[in-house]
């Protein structure tokens, strides 16, 4: 696990906003999530968004991170968080630009 997160933080530039998704994180609701896509675009901010593994991230990995937010009480594999965190950053995107995909 400290492997993995040595790679990790080694691959996200240090100027990038690191957030990690933990179960243990802040749940989010979408108008939540709504509210950090704007606060990062107002800043202007690069974000990087760390998925812990079945085990969790390092502790490298948590410290370096400026959020912890979850997706969910459930564990759930790597491929799962990837897509309903695609959809959700993708529906937050819609509600931004008063698109209707949020409400199909």
């Amino acid at each position: 696990m400290r492997e993995e997160g040595d790679r990790l933080i080694k691959a996200i530039p240090k100027e990038t906003y690191l957030v990690s998704l933990e179960v243990s994180g802040k749940p989010l609701s979408t108008e939540a999530l709504v509210k950090k896509m704007t606060y990062f675009q107002e800043e202007s901010l690069k974000v990087a968004i760390a998925i812990g593994g079945a085990d969790g991230l390092s502790l490298n990995v948590a410290d370096r991170s400026k959020e912890s937010w979850s997706l969910s009480a459930l564990t759930l594999p790597h491929q799962v968080v990837q897509v309903v965190l695609a959809e959700q950053i993708y529906r937050g995107w819609s509600i931004l630009q008063r698109h209707p995909y949020h409400r199909a």
